[in-house]
């Protein structure tokens, strides 16, 4: 992928230089040179680098680049800070400087045959900074551009070739800065580049990166819960390939995601980032998303996935998440629960070939799980009861019954301080737990010396470290790092401002919506219809309340001047109403109740207005919410997962007609929620009846409800109503 920087053309004379003898090496320094015009017979030879660098202070990363070809076989190749040589007829990186061109260099080779010959290379130290990943943060803001040190104690000082990136500047400032963190790693003994990695950044999201609609930022589609609500998993690949090149075009090169859990128990904070609670419509999204990323094969235009969590972090105990000790396990206490409801997404995600799979913190729970049909850990227990990363009984599993080839990554500490049941190990006895168990990559951690100590202290085989180091190589020499790891900032911009890429975003906006009322077919507000409304709007969201309104405002005057908005109730004939509870799994107190504890202050507020005008009210249903307060009065009730307020307008409007089907049941009360079965779908034969809400007109809320505008016909059941409730696929006692 080419450089932000002018890019040195070989000349005739300089061609004939390179190609002297079966071996030659040019030596090319990462400087701004005056590119060389196609006829120039100008001997570029060595360039100094403190001749050159003097007025962009060195923060634009600038590289030699060789054109991929694709009639002789050559790779782009591109190098910024040592050689690139010639042996016949065809370029290579000198990673090692050495001037010679070693077998992990050259590219003809087998992946398998280069990945042996560096990690006979690299030493014990090298070889456990690259089995760590944490979080690298930029400079922020820096006055000379550079937002990477050079003596950077991450990458320069502990030999690690893994990050997870999480801030969400403009894709320009990714670009420079993983260019950057690239020039590192190029200085370095073997010169072994970096994979940067990010959790999805193409959705909103509470916790994690959040993105929105913007200059200059990553296409914005809705959540995964809103592709759930669309049932359309080609659009999901569509949405895969969209975003790998823009990932790509920014230099971040694997995904933490996506989320393959099942959302069984309607308490669980991290709902938002999965695709629903029907294992076989969360297969189909996993799989097509991956291969959306990733394509058929990794190749050197893939993004690669971290599948997670492992063995499925839906189950869980009142939504207690086991970031905390108070939710440290995971509960089956139906019998074969995990194998039919929460294993299906993982082995659609072995079958898209997904290149690494990351466990969840929580240990399996003997006392509270029912038989689950997997070999057992001993005579007298069902699990070991230690954390999946550290499971091998687990992990095997996933090995050697589901078939999985690629690498482990834990989860962020689960190796470290969230290493539950395995509290009393030492840190590098944990560490060696873990590897020993099948963990490649520890997540959370960057201190390579535990690895060592365990190595040295005869607790773990260096022959195990090597098969991990093997594993993690390999995806780097398939995507294609060791010969381009450079990226264009501008060409990153160009790539996120292709607006058919955010139109079909928005069309997969407009499919998330899901109709769940509409009396007295309110909706849609037709032209002929909207000419004798007068809208009332407010949003009812944490924070700033009162800004979320005016922005929403502008935004509907923006998007559709034809409608007539008001300042006061008075003055209006209808409303609508926008509510968006939230929880954040930080908080470690499940609850999906909608009050100031979700950030919704004023509840009596929307009742006031649903019962003052005929109200729209459009819900965010990032979490199952207990709706008893705010939708009996609505006139029309709308589900929202992470969409656009243009297409909630276009819905509301009959610019397109809903089709979304709700991805998860919607509880009924508290009590429904109280004796729900938290490790079965809300469709399962096993799961308590009368779940699901019921509106006044008698329609459940229920898992794939969804009305759409009948034109004049009667009210009442959609044309797919024969389509919800329980899933051809669900299972039957």
């Amino acid at each position: 992928m080419a450089s932000v920087s002018k890019q040195i053309r070989k000349t005739s004379r300089l061609r004939k230089t390179l190609l002297t003898g079966s071996l030659a090496l040019s030596l090319l320094a990462p400087v701004m040179v005056p590119q060389v015009s196609a006829n120039s017979n100008e001997d570029l030879g060595y360039v100094d680098p403190a001749s050159q660098n003097a007025g962009n202070g060195g923060a634009d990363t600038v590289t030699y680049r060789i054109a991929a070809n694709s009639v002789t076989g050559q790779p782009e190749i591109e190098a910024a800070k040592k050689g690139v040589l010639t042996a016949d007829g065809k370029q290579f990186r000198d990673l090692d400087g050495d001037r010679s061109l070693d077998p992990y260099e050259d590219w003809r080779k087998p992946v398998n045959e280069r990945v042996a010959d560096l990690v006979s290379k690299m030493t014990l130290a090298e070889k456990a900074g690259m089995m760590l990943i944490n979080t690298h943060t930029p400079i922020a803001n820096p006055a000379d551009g550079r937002y990477v040190s050079a003596d950077d104690p991450m990458i320069v000082g502990k030999n690690m070739r893994h990050v997870i990136f999480r801030q969400t500047p403009t894709v320009d400032v990714i670009a420079k800065y993983t260019n950057q963190l690239q020039e590192l790693a190029e200085e370095s003994r073997l010169g072994i580049p970096v994979v940067v990695t990010s959790n999805p950044r193409n959705h909103a999201s509470t916790d994690y990166t959040n993105n929105s609609d913007g200059a200059g930022m990553h296409t914005f589609w809705p959540g995964p819960l809103g592709f759930a609500a669309a049932r359309d998993a080609e659009a999901v690949k569509e949405f895969g390939q969209i975003a790998a090149k823009e990932w790509r075009a920014a230099g971040i090169r694997k995904v933490y995601g996506y989320t393959a859990d099942v959302s069984t128990d309607p308490l669980w904070a991290r709902i938002e980032d999965t695709f629903g609670e029907d294992p076989a419509l969360a297969s189909d999204m996993v799989y097509n998303v991956i291969t959306g990323f990733q394509g058929e094969k990794l190749g050197s235009d893939s993004v690669s996935i971290t599948v997670k969590h492992f063995p499925g972090g839906g189950a869980r105990d009142n939504g207690l998440d086991p970031h905390f000790v108070e939710g440290k396990f995971n509960p089956y206490p139906t019998a074969g629960s995990l194998l039919n409801y929460h294993i299906p997404p993982f082995k659609a995600a072995i079958k898209a070939n997904v290149t690494s799979v990351m466990p969840y913190y929580a240990y399996p729970s003997n006392e509270y799980s029912a038989d689950q049909g997997l070999p057992k850990y001993s005579s007298t227990q069902q699990f070991e009861e230690v954390g999946f990363a550290l499971n091998k009984g687990i992990l095997d599993f996933l090995r050697n019954d589901l078939g999985f080839k690629g690498y482990v990554n834990s989860d962020t500490g689960a190796v470290g301080n969230n290493a539950w049941g395995a509290e009393d190990l030492s840190p590098v006895g944990k560490v060696a737990k873990a590897i020993k168990a099948g963990t490649d990559i520890i997540s959370g951690s960057s201190d390579p010396q535990l690895i060592i100590d365990a190595v040295k202290s005869g607790l773990l085989p260096e022959s195990e470290v090597n098969e991990s180091v093997t594993l993690l190589l390999t995806e780097m020499m398939n995507l294609g790092l060791f010969e381009d790891p450079y990226v264009n900032p501008q060409q990153a911009l160009d790539v996120v401002a292709d607006p058919k890429a955010q139109a079909l975003a928005d069309e997969a906006h407009l499919k998330s919506v899901v109709l769940l009322r509409n009396d007295k077919n309110i909706l849609p507000l037709k032209d002929a219809k909207l000419q004798k409304v007068k809208l009332y709007v407010e949003m009812f969201t944490g924070g700033d309340a009162a800004a979320a309104t005016a922005n929403l405002k502008q935004t509907i005057k923006n998007h559709d001047a034809s409608i007539t908005i008001v300042d006061s109730l008075a003055e209006a004939t209808h409303a609508f109403v926008w509510v968006k509870p939230a929880q954040s799994n930080w908080d470690n107190n499940p609850r999906i109740t909608v009050g100031p504890e979700t950030g919704i202050a004023n509840v009596a507020r929307i009742v006031e207005i649903q019962k003052t005008v005929p109200t729209i009210t459009a819900i965010n249903f990032i979490s199952p919410w207990l709706i008893n307060q705010i939708e009996p009065n609505a006139a029309a009730v709308l589900a929202t997962y992470g969409t656009k307020p243009e297409a909630v307008i276009d819905v509301i409007r009959g610019e397109f007609n809903p089709i979304g089907k709700l991805p998860m049941a919607i509880p009924a009360s508290a009590e429904a929620v109280e004796n729900e079965v938290g490790d079965v779908p809300s469709f399962a034969p096993e799961e308590t009846p009368n779940y699901s809400y019921v509106n006044k007109a008698g329609n459940k809320y229920e898992y794939g409800f969804g009305l759409s505008y009948n034109q004049g016909k009667a009210v009442g059941k959609p044309d797919h109503a024969g389509e919800i409730g329980t899933p051809d696929h669900a299972q039957q006692k």
